[in-house]
């Protein structure tokens, strides 16, 4: 059984990069070739091969390299976890960054954890997934205009960013959120951690942020304007409380929770009713 880092373009499923995708070692070569990329694919790619921040890179390849013991027979993506989903998405879905067992392993957001196992049932229950469940890149998962990302694409170790490494990596959300405002109509932030990494960058992108910025908490909403030079529409940003195993197993995130927001940035979307 091979073990480390998956080298891009050898044939794993839903692999964004090949071997000439190119790679950024440093936080400038971040802010450059997440400037250059010209659609949602190629930005994926060039995140998946990311080795921007040291620390990060030398965390997720030993992880990939020891695994977990119920793991230990299977293959570890152990590279940057690329934003995933609908290429015209209305609802963007930001969380932490990735874990290490789950899309550290499967190289998919929220797959193949128990924090995804409840997040992807409640949105297949709110019209935005095909599936109740994520287990595997390639499973047959689809999201239903929506969109995955992160605010760091690495699994950092006790699952704390620096600070720094937050700043390297914000370029790369930056051009996500270039890549969709045309048509983005929600962003929903999993945690304290992705609320407070989004508004700079809304900023940057010409939003009108509000000031002083909004208060993160469950359910919490707060209108941004957009702007016409721009072509920035308005925008929901709604805070959700991770749905982390701690959360969950202690009931401050429960399924009815979870579908009320879920359901609601689907409602401001425009899109389909929940399913019953």
């Amino acid at each position: 059984m091979q073990t480390g880092p998956v080298p891009p373009g050898s044939g794993w499923p839903e692999d964004p990069a090949t071997t000439r995708t190119p790679v950024a070692a440093t936080a400038a070569q971040v802010r450059e070739l997440a400037a250059t990329a010209g659609s949602v694919g190629e930005l994926a790619a060039l995140e998946s091969v990311c080795r921007a921040c040291p620390r990060l890179v030398a965390w997720r390849e030993q992880v990939a390299a020891e695994k977990r013991r119920s793991f230990a027979g299977q293959r570890y993506w152990g590279r940057p976890v690329p934003g995933w989903g609908a290429d015209d998405a209305r609802v963007l879905i930001v969380g932490l960054a990735p874990a290490a067992h789950g899309g550290n392993r499967t190289g998919r957001v929220f797959t193949g954890d128990r924090s995804g196992d409840v997040l992807f049932a409640s949105l297949w229950r709110s019209g935005l997934a095909v599936e109740p469940t994520s287990v595997t890149a390639g499973d047959g998962q689809r999201l239903i205009s929506a969109r995955m990302s992160a605010a760091v694409r690495c699994a950092p170790p006790a699952n704390k960013p620096t600070t720094g490494e937050r700043d390297a990596c914000a370029p790369w959300l930056a051009a996500e959120l270039e890549q969709l405002r045309a048509g983005l109509k929600v962003i929903v932030c999993l945690g304290h951690f992705a609320w407070q990494a989004l508004w700079p960058l809304l900023a940057t992108a010409g939003y009108d942020v509000p000031r002083p910025r909004p208060v993160f908490g469950h359910g919490a909403e707060a209108v941004v304007s957009g702007s016409r030079d721009r072509k920035t529409g308005a925008l929901t940003v709604i805070g959700c409380y991770h749905p982390s195993q701690q959360n969950t197993f202690t009931g401050r995130v429960t399924d009815a929770m979870l579908d009320a927001v879920f359901g609601r940035a689907a409602q401001l979307a425009g899109l389909a009713s929940p399913r019953q």
